[in-house]
Formats: structure tokens, sequence, C-alpha cells
């Protein structure tokens, strides 16, 4: 192997940098074009009654809260990322988060999904558009604690909208 790290600079530090920001941001978005396809699956082979007595949602609940997540992440990754929002109160946030799915458990299967998907492609959009220092942009969500704009599509958003598909399918399935 020719050794080439003594001779690295910060400027090729920051260049492998963007690389791998980019190339997480291209998985980011095929993780979440694939969550939200599945979630149309779905919701399209019909989200019937509660399947699980130790479950407290059925799938019409679950489908609710997926649109409240994905509304809330898409809209924190953007707010972030723009530099828009540098101080989340995420406590206050999750407190109302029942009271807003509540709300939105009165609309239909295909409206909560409609809503869903179109805050997923506009957190897509976002994610293509944005550059590395946008998505590394951070906020504290609470004392000691940040996360970047990137980490928020990820965590909040991603892999929130994964575990909810996955017990989505738990609960519709016997």
């Amino acid at each position: 192997m020719r050794v080439e790290s003594p001779a690295f600079t910060e400027r090729e530090m920051r260049g492998f940098l963007d690389e791998v920001t980019d190339h997480e941001r291209d998985r980011l978005i095929e993780r979440l074009q694939a969550a939200s396809a599945g979630l149309a699956d779905e919701v399209k082979a019909g989200l019937g009654p509660q399947a699980n007595g130790q479950q407290d949602w059925n799938g019409h609940d679950v489908l609710a809260h997926i649109a409240v997540l994905s509304k809330f992440y898409g809209m924190l990754t953007y707010q972030v990322g723009s530099g828009k929002l540098k101080d989340v109160e995420l406590l206050q946030h999750v407190q109302a988060r029942d009271v807003a799915g509540e709300q939105l458990s009165a609309l239909s299967d295909g409206e909560l999904l409609a809503m869903a998907q179109r805050d997923h492609q506009r957190t897509i959009d976002f994610l293509r558009s944005a550059d590395g220092a946008a998505l590394h942009r951070r906020a504290t969500l609470y004392e000691g604690f940040s996360l970047s704009a990137l980490e928020l599509a990820q965590l909040g958003l991603c892999s929130h909208l994964e575990i909810h598909l996955a017990q989505m399918q738990r609960t519709t399935r016997p």
C-alpha cells in the first residue's frame, strides 16, 4: 500500500468528509424512499384491526403517528440545515405528539399516507439540494445534546419511520 496520509492537508480532509457525507446522504435518500414506498404498500394492503393484545395502537394510529413524525422531523431537518433553527425544545414537541396524532387520526388512511409521503418528498428534495455544511449544521435539543440536520433526518425521521413501519407490519398482520 502506498503511504499517502502524511501529505494530507485540511483541504483533502474536507474533500474526504464531503465525499462521505454525499455518500451517506444518498443512502439516506434511498432508505427514506424505500420506507415511504413500504408505507404505501402497507396502507394499500389494509390496516386491519389491532392484532396484538399488547399493542396500544392499531395500524391507523401508527399511520397517524408516522404522519406527525414525518412532518415534524422533516421540518426540523430543513430548519436546522438552512440555519433557521439552532435550539429546539424537543421535550415539548414530544409531549405534544399524541395530541397532534389524535387530531390527524380523524383523517382516512389515504389522506394520512398522502401527507406523510409529501413530507418525505420535501425532505428528500432538501437533502438532495443541501451541501455538506448544511447537513452538518447542528441544533441543541436539550442541554448538552445536539444533532445535525443529517442526524435528524437519519434518526428522527428515517430510523423512526422504519421502526414504526415494522410496528405497523406487526400490528396489521396476524
